[in-house]
Order: C-alpha cells, then sequence, then structure tokens
C-alpha cells in the first residue's frame, strides 16, 4: 500500500460492519442452483426494450442465463492470499468509490479523477446501483456468506469498466461493455443483451457503423484484461488512467470510436440514436 491510498479509509468502514464477511461461511448452501432459461431471457429482453430504464428486467435475464461456474470461481478467490488481502482493503467498495473528497486528493489524470468526473457528468453513484439491485431483491431469501462478497465486487465495478474502456453510457457503449464484461465474467447474459441489443441498433438505425464489430472488439478487449473485479481497486485509483489501461491491457476501442463517427457524419446523436431529445 503506498503513500497515497495508506489513510484512505472513508468513515464509513468504521461504522458499517454489516459489510464484514471474513466471519461467515463460505457458501450457503441454501443458495438456489440457477438453469438456464432463454425463453425466459427473450421475453424479459424483450420487457427492457420497452423501458430502457427498467433495470429489474435486466436483473431478471441474468437470473435466466447464469454463469455456469460462479461459485467455482468465486470460491477460489475468496479463498486465495490476493483475495484475502482485497477483502480486508475493500469490504464494501461503493463506499470507497462514492468518497468523491478523497478521490480527488489523488493526483491529476489519475483513475480516481477519470472516474469521479464520469460520475458526476453523469449523475451517478455507486451505491445508487446497490439500492437498484436491493429493490429488485426485497422479497427474495438473504444469504449471508462470504460468497456474497464476490457478487457485490462484480456487480459495483461495472461504473468503473466503463472508465477504464472509454466506452460511453449511449446504447453501443452499454452493449461493449457488457461483451467486455462477459470475457471477465462469463455469464451467457452479458453476451445475450450485448448482442441483442447491437442488432436492435442495427435495426433501428440503418447504417454503416460497425456495430456487430465494435461489441466483438469488447469481448476481446475483456479477454485480454485481467478480471477487474478481483483486483485492488485501492491500487489502481492514484495511477495515471494510460497506466493503468496500459497494466490492464485496455487497448482503445476502434470499431466502437468507428461507428459513433459514421453516425456522427449523418448529423445523429450516438447518445440519442432513437431521437428522444428531438422529440
Amino acid at each position: 500500500m503506498n503513500a497515497l491510498t495508506a489513510d484512505f479509509k472513508p468513515a464509513r468502514f468504521e461504522a458499517d460492519t454489516s459489510h464484514d464477511f471474513l466471519g461467515l461461511p463460505l457458501y450457503d448452501e441454501r443458495r438456489p442452483q440457477l438453469k438456464l432459461r432463454p425463453a425466459k431471457a427473450l421475453h424479459h429482453f424483450r420487457e427492457l426494450l420497452k423501458d430502457k430504464e427498467n433495470t429489474e428486467e435486466v436483473f431478471r435475464i441474468f437470473e435466466s442465463l447464469p454463469w455456469r461456474n460462479l461459485r467455482k470461481s468465486g470460491e477460489a478467490f475468496i479463498q486465495s492470499e490476493r483475495g484475502l488481502d482485497v477483502r480486508v482493503r475493500e469490504p464494501f467498495l461503493p463506499a470507497i468509490l462514492d468518497d468523491h473528497a478523497a478521490l480527488r486528493r489523488m493526483p491529476e489524470g489519475s483513475l480516481a479523477h477519470a472516474y469521479c468526473d464520469f460520475m458526476e457528468r453523469e449523475g451517478l453513484t455507486a451505491q445508487g446501483l446497490v439500492d437498484e439491485f436491493d429493490r429488485f431483491a426485497a422479497d427474495k431469501p438473504k444469504y449471508r456468506d462470504q460468497f456474497q462478497w464476490y457478487m457485490n465486487r462484480m456487480r459495483d465495478v461495472h461504473d468503473m469498466l466503463h472508465v477504464l474502456t472509454g466506452y460511453g453510457r449511449d446504447a453501443l457503449g452499454e452493449a461493449c461493455v457488457l461483451a467486455f464484461t462477459y470475457s471477465q465474467q462469463p455469464s451467457p447474459a452479458h453476451l445475450f443483451i450485448g448482442y441483442m441489443a447491437g442488432l436492435n441498433i442495427g435495426k433501428q438505425v440503418k447504417s454503416s457503423a460497425p456495430v456487430l464489430r465494435a461489441i466483438r472488439e469488447a469481448q476481446g478487449l475483456g479477454k485480454a484484461c485481467p478480471r477487474v473485479s478481483e483486483m485492488a481497486i485501492t491500487e489502481l485509483l492514484p495511477m495515471q488512467l494510460d497506466d493503468v489501461r496500459r497494466k490492464l491491457n485496455i487497448t482503445p476501442a476502434m470499431h466502437y470510436r468507428a461507428a459513433h463517427a459514421v453516425w456522427q457524419s449523418m448529423g445523429v446523436d450516438p447518445y440519442d440514436l432513437l431521437g428522444k431529445k428531438a422529440a
């Protein structure tokens, strides 16, 4: 731990003990074994198209298309020396990521500043995604085990992936982040939503934009990158953004940029492909 992060302990760490998983069993055997249900996933995707802000439909798609080896991967990391180190440093990642005052004390040009810029520009908080999931899971059983910490990590790095990859929150950018994430966390849901969203973009906006190539490229970028959810984010935050990208083998997303250029040449805002702002 370097000098920049040695005193980086938001006050919430001291008061909030609900996220201390170290004394819990590794895995609660009462957790259900989710099965692949493609037809159900397709139903929820159609519902998502009706209201793209309905995050609950996204969660239901992930329930329908689970990561087959999630338990094996999670337990292996939790029990590793690096996994224990990350858990001690970062018991609850949103508390770190939402402490913008602490992040802004890190160097200009750092990942910390880029993350704050992105979240503040988009009006987002890390806790906001937690709250969305908690509303979805309000009537579901709760499982108190160490595995829950691993599940939380996969959720809580989503917006960080936007910053690391340079993908925006436009429709194609979100599809690309999902494809990138698939190579990190291989739930079929990531690819399903990513490619279905890409096909929908192509259907709604006729152009030569390399939409599907951009999504495939994102999948390759995710494969070349170490699993971000298993990294010590507090070590990456003080580093210069370009240095973090080099460390993680994240190269520029050329097809994504090319798609944006095509749409812009047509007078189409990539962040407003369906013309909602104009309407």
